[in-house]
């Protein structure tokens, strides 16, 4: 399967956009899974494809962050491992069993998240003390959380964010660094099963990748300068969009 530069163009754009959006509330799959499938490609194909090119919004992020200190790899090590193993052990359960329940029940979930966000309008403006310590969260969150992003994906930002504010009581912008760093480990582990199982078109991927990691540096920008008065509204709409796409994808309407 091949496409001109004309798709691959229109492509990166949509990664563009794709890695912005991701970087600060999540929901990027929401767009470049849609783009992909519309090119005729097989779902499997779009599935590793688009792991690849969300790696390097993920990174592009992730690295940032890293950067300006707002994540310490030290702390949060054990819950990357265990976010590894989650998001490998649901990449290779995916490909045994049906995912149907999974899509069937998320909508509810996703929405869950969004309603929570818009109707707790204080909820991770500062730090608060945890609930749990790093070592709990790593085998609980960490790990179930990973676990999903490898079976299935959609809103795993959303999900990490509300995790680390709710269970380490950390500030939303604290919350979405460290998401997004837990989510680049969950997706690298993910590729290198469809790498196994040659599921990517790398022309295409890597085409991707360079929009995603251009988005993802700006939107990854504008939670460090914008914090809370961002990503509050955008985690709310994203999770309203997203509800209503998978709820439209099931035939609910």
């Amino acid at each position: 399967m091949e496409f001109g530069l004309d798709i691959i163009a229109i492509l990166f754009c949509v990664a563009f956009i794709a890695g912005f959006i991701d970087a600060i509330a999540g929901g990027g799959g929401l767009i470049t899974i849609p783009a992909l499938l519309m090119t005729g490609m097989p779902p499997a194909l779009a599935l590793g494809t688009n792991k690849l090119q969300a790696c390097g919004g993920s990174f592009s992020a992730s690295l940032y962050f890293l950067r300006q200190r707002a994540v310490n790899l030290s702390e949060v090590w054990l819950i990357l491992l265990m976010t590894f193993l989650g998001a490998s052990c649901g990449t290779i359960l995916i490909q045994l069993v049906d995912s149907g329940l999974i899509k069937k029940a998320l909508p509810f979930l996703i929405l869950a998240i969004g309603l929570y966000f818009l109707l707790s309008p204080k909820l991770g403006e500062e730090d608060r003390q945890k609930r749990i310590s790093y070592t709990v969260f790593a085998f609980t969150a960490g790990m179930g959380i990973g676990f999903y992003d490898g079976f299935f994906g959609p809103g795993t930002g959303s999900m990490l964010s509300l995790a680390f504010v709710m269970l380490l009581g950390f500030n939303l912008t604290k919350a979405t660094a460290h998401a997004k760093v837990l989510n680049f480990t969950s997706n690298i582990a993910s590729l290198i099963f469809f790498l196994i199982g040659g599921q990517i078109m790398w022309s295409v991927g890597l085409a991707m990748m360079f929009g995603q990691i251009i988005g993802a540096n700006l939107g990854a920008k504008m939670v460090l300068t914008k914090g809370k008065t961002l990503i509050r509204p955008m985690v709310v709409i994203m999770s309203f969009i997203m509800t209503i796409k998978m709820a439209y994808d099931q035939g609910w309407f």
